[in-house]
């Protein structure tokens, strides 16, 4: 398995130059989705003083014909700043900046889905929807070869590596440790992780986010991943299938409540967004992978802890459906449902904005609502 060259340089000699100090500047790098709706861009400026709040963050731009995002004739983007956290890598005060992308006539790019899914959570606050997103991933070497597996041939069969321990069972897992300490400097809300059934495949779950929060606080654990990995010399994937053949494929199972879920009598709640939800399966297919569904194909076959791509399905306890309720949610009678569809490589704006639009904007048949500024003010 192949490694980066830059992650062979010697970190002692770099550690000399990032203890100096920087007098009252702060290094503020910005982070955004470029134009293939997964990859991350980022890019840093100093600013005079420490930033307090997002309000503080001056707006920026880039150049979007090297992001697949302009042409060259017309290539300036603008960067809006709308989440703010600890940088782990360059320690106090200095912050990392998850930014909104708007176009040369500021309106929002392609890929930037940010500002409809904030439109839709600001319709519905009152319902004060919780969401958790358990993130799965697959570590490999720059060559694409898994980290750890034998260069000729591969591991043992599944059955030992979930939540393993051992060096014959977990694979990377100082990487997964780095990972989670760099979150919780941060401020993401990081709440677990474990290794996954694959070998050199992981998880980590972040959440309970409020509305908008989750999109924005799953992003930035993705950035913080890809950073990790650079480190160490290794690329983090969220291909959905990484490996083809008698592997599980990654998905990015998301929790979802509402207040009226969480309170006594809440499953009958959750039983009438789930009705909802089966009515409207091909939109959610859509929504839950940046290709419309061709990634999670690959994934969703029905075997391998998955629900087939083709058919709604839900059950209490039950991994190999579209939607999961919880044994002890249906013990309690009340609580949160688990949508099993999305994607690892998902968009969480888009996933978090359709579970919405669906359960609680009573939407129906197979084409999301449209809203105005003017429905959203009414």
């Amino acid at each position: 398995m192949a490694t980066s060259e830059s992650s062979r340089l010697n970190k002692m000699v770099k550690s000399k130059y990032m203890e100096l100090p920087q007098g009252d500047a702060v290094q503020a790098m910005y982070i955004w989705l470029d134009g293939t709706g997964e990859g991350l861009r980022c890019k840093t400026r100093t600013l005079d003083a420490e930033p307090k709040t997002v309000a503080d963050l001056p707006e920026w731009n880039f150049d979007g014909s090297s992001t697949y995002q302009a042409e060259g004739s017309n290539s300036d983007m603008y960067l809006i700043p709308v989440a703010m956290f600890r940088d782990p890598f360059r320690n106090d005060p200095n912050k990392l900046v998850l930014c909104e992308v708007l176009k040369y006539n500021r309106q929002p790019a392609e890929t930037n889905l940010r500002g409809t899914c904030k439109m839709v959570m600001e319709r519905i606050r009152a319902q004060v929807p919780w969401f958790g997103m358990e993130q799965e991933y697959t570590i490999l070497g720059v060559d694409g070869h898994p980290f750890g597996w034998p260069s000729n041939g591969f591991p043992g069969p599944q059955g030992p590596y979930y939540c393993g321990v051992g060096s014959d069972k977990a694979y990377g897992r100082d990487i997964v440790e780095a990972h989670y300490r760099a979150c919780l400097y941060a401020g993401v809300k990081i709440c677990g992780t474990n290794a996954e059934v694959m070998p050199s495949q992981w998880e980590f779950q972040v959440g309970p986010c409020e509305g908008i929060d989750m999109g924005d606080h799953l992003w930035v654990a993705r950035f913080i991943l890809h950073r990790v990995c650079e480190d160490f010399g290794v690329v983090a994937t969220f291909d959905p299938k990484p490996i083809p053949g008698n592997w599980n494929g990654a998905g990015c199972h998301t929790n979802f409540s509402t207040l009226p879920m969480r309170e006594d009598g809440g499953l009958q709640h959750i039983e009438e967004a789930i009705e909802k939800l089966g009515k409207r399966h091909s939109y959610h297919i859509r929504a839950y992978d940046p290709r419309g569904g061709l990634d999670n194909a690959r994934r969703l076959t029905g075997s391998h802890e998955t629900s087939s791509i083709h058919e709604f399905s839900a059950g209490v306890a039950n991994r190999g459906a579209s939607i999961r309720i919880p044994r002890q949610v249906g013990q309690d009678g009340c609580g949160y449902m688990e949508d099993r569809r999305p994607s690892a490589n998902c968009n969480p704006y888009a996933v978090t904005e359709a579970l919405i639009r669906t359960c609680l904007l009573h939407e129906s048949g197979d084409t999301p609502t449209v809203y105005s500024d003017k429905d959203e003010k009414a």
